[in-house]
Formats: structure tokens, sequence, C-alpha cells
């Protein structure tokens, strides 16, 4: 095999978040709206998710990861399609709304098109999304990638929806995500095995110095989506900050050797043990917690993501290659980039197809379990809808 020792990574939110969404063609700000399906209900009532790559779909192209390079890739690319002997890739199959070329990558699939409720679903959700990116553009919201500040959109899409749920993801761009993954893949390759760097040092320190910040636009974000629900003369309805999930699992249960190139070339997920045990057990929970914290100062409901995907992340010794039994022992995770000719670098080290799934189902549980604070998880080699909801 050959080891391609190439670092490229790009986008947002790498690491440490069917029915298909109806497609329109303008952008919100420009006389349109979002929009898409739910589980068939009345499009008059509908769950809404705002924020950033890890709700908007980013990987929802893939179920699983294969490293055959052709054809459906091993049956993993839900955007292969054979034409008169031919095979082809067409991203917008699963990223809607034009957002397969301006990035934003709202997946088919994404969390909020996977409930299993009888609701229609939108998602206003844009891969690279800072919490800057959620207020109106009066109260000095940015736009993004061709699309108004996300409450702008909310504005735009709620006078004639009954909206149910708003779900919120947000904040770990703000807090460096794509520099934390960066450094950590670039201490494994430049650092040999006996004189090891690591990234979890700098990059703690990084995350500790940009929290206070990343957690004040959060409450901004929350403070703004209240304000476009009350304009519209509506309280009954609830509001939920998501956390995220780790999407790789502790050195212990790794798959691969910490050193050679199998953690790269074959398992996409180049990192030493101690900044995965890192990132798993310390940065993940120090950012569930300090969101936690901002829902209940706001009073919302807060959904505790950071054990989701525990024994279905990239290279787990619980899971493996390939689309799995409707992805039952499959990775959940988009690997890192491994320079295989397959998608985008910026889809690396989200939830891929069954990982969106699996967080869909979670909220259609916490939906139908009705107002609080939940933790959701799988049990290892379950499919996407086996969720387990426990309140906090």
């Amino acid at each position: 095999m050959s080891h391609t020792r190439r670092i490229s990574i790009t986008g947002s939110v790498l690491l440490l978040a069917v029915v298909l969404a109806t497609p329109i063609t303008a952008k919100p700000g420009n006389g349109g709206g979002g929009g898409g399906g739910g589980g068939g209900g009345s499009p008059s009532v509908a769950v809404v998710s705002l924020g950033d790559s890890y709700i908007s779909g980013e990987a929802g192209r893939w179920a699983g990861n294969s490293l055959t390079n052709s054809g459906n890739r091993g049956g993993t690319d839900r955007a292969a399609y054979r034409k008169k002997g031919q095979w082809y890739y067409d991203a917008s199959l699963v990223y809607l709304q034009g957002t397969d070329s301006d990035g934003c990558h709202r997946s088919d699939v994404a969390d909020i098109h996977s409930t299993g409720q009888n609701v229609a679903s939108i998602n206003l959700a844009c891969s690279g999304a800072v919490t800057a990116n959620i207020p109106r553009a009066s109260q000095g919201g940015q736009s993004q990638k061709g699309w108004a500040p996300q409450a702008d959109q909310l504005a735009a899409v709620s006078g004639s929806t009954d909206i149910a749920m708003v779900v919120l993801s947000i904040g770990g761009n703000d807090l460096g995500f794509s520099d934390i993954i960066l450094d950590c893949v670039t201490e494994w390759f430049t650092s040999p095995s006996w004189w090891e760097n690591h990234c979890n040092g700098e990059q703690q320190d990084n995350v500790d110095a940009r929290m206070p910040a990343a957690m004040n636009g959060v409450r901004n974000a929350i403070d703004e989506i209240k304000a476009v629900m009350a304009a519209r003369g509506d309280s009954d309805y609830r509001l939920v900050l998501r956390s995220y999930a780790s999407p790789i699992p502790r050195g212990s249960e790794n798959r691969y050797p910490e050193s050679g190139w199998s953690r790269w070339d074959d398992g996409g997920c180049p990192t030493w043990n101690e900044d995965a045990n890192w990132a798993r057990d310390s940065l993940v929970p120090q950012i569930a917690a300090n969101l936690a914290v901002v829902a209940s100062e706001k009073g919302v409901e807060f959904l505790d993501m950071q054990d989701a995907l525990e024994d279905h992340e990239v290279c787990s010794i619980h899971a493996g290659h390939g689309p799995g039994n409707n992805g039952a022992g499959a990775e959940w995770v988009r690997w890192v980039n491994t320079g295989w000719n397959q998608g985008e670098a910026q889809e690396s080290a989200h939830p891929n197809a069954y990982g969106q799934r699996q967080a869909g189902a979670c909220l259609g549980a916490m939906f139908a379990a009705g107002p609080g604070n939940y933790s959701c998880t799988s049990p290892a080699g379950a499919t996407p809808e086996s969720v387990t909801l426990v309140p906090t």
C-alpha cells in the first residue's frame, strides 16, 4: 500500500457534532428559506436546526469508511451512482440546497431530518459556522458562504411554520477545533515514536483561553433565537442546546498500533494515544460541561452527546471499515482524509451518515420524551436508531 504522507485538513469542527430535504433555489435573505421533510407530517409543524458542521450534516455522504477508491467505495459512498457501465459521483445527491458547492454541507440525513418524528424538518446550519453567524444582521450577526445570518433565516421560515423545537449546535469553531486536529495530526507525523511530541498541552491552553468568549457567543446566540421567536409571538416551543460527540476513541480502544503507518493508511486516525485520551476524556467533557452551564443559565434544554459515538468512533476496536449491516459494526465517523481520492478534507472526523442518523434518533427520543436535560448513547454493535436516552 502506498504511504501517502499528506496532511490535508481544512474546514470546520473537525474534532472535538432517511427523508430527503426539499431543495430550494434561493438563499435566505434573498427571498428563500430552508426546508425539508421530516417523518411525513404537516409542513406547518417543524423542528429546526441551527449551528455548525456537527449538525449541518458534514460527512453525511459516507455510510462507513472503505479503502476501496473506485466504484461505490465499497458501498460507503452515497453520492456514487452507476450509469451505462460507468461510475459517477454527485455530492448534490447528499448535500442539498446547493450546499455541496458552497461548503455548508447540509446532508439529507442531517440530525434534524433523522428524528423519526411525524414533523417536518428545516436545516439552517452551515459547516464552519461560529457563534457570530447566528445573530440577526441587525444585531451584528455575520452572513456565511452566501447565506444570511442564521437567526434571520429562522425569522424567514418561522412566519408560516409552527416550530415545535429549535436545536442549536455551536461554539466548537470558536474554540478552534480545526487548529486542534491539525496540530495533533502534525505531531503524530513529525514526532518519532521514541520522542513523542503531543498537542494536548498547547491546545489545552488555547481552549482555556478561548472558552469564555466562545460561551459568551453561545449565550448571545440563544438570546437571538429567543428574540426571533418572541417577535413572532411564539413561546410554545422547545429550545435545545446540544454538545459534541468525540469522533476518536481512547488510545487503548484504537484497533491500530500507535506507531507505524497503519493508523494513518488504513485507519485514518493519526494521533498519539496521549492526545486521543486527552481529547476523549478531557476536551470533549470540558466543552460539554461549559455548554451545560450556559443552557442552565439561559433556561434552555441540554442534550449531552459527548458519549454518543462511543464504540463507533473511527478506528474503534468495536467497529470496522465498510458499511456494516445497516451501520451495525461500522464506523460512524468519517476518517481524517487519508490522501486517497475520496470526498473532501473538510468532511474529516465528523459523524458520517450513520452518526447523523444516530444523533437524529437521539433528538427524536428527546422530542418524544418531553422537556428536560438528557444524555444519549448507543451500545456497541447497534444500528444507528438504537439509542439510550437518559435524563440528567
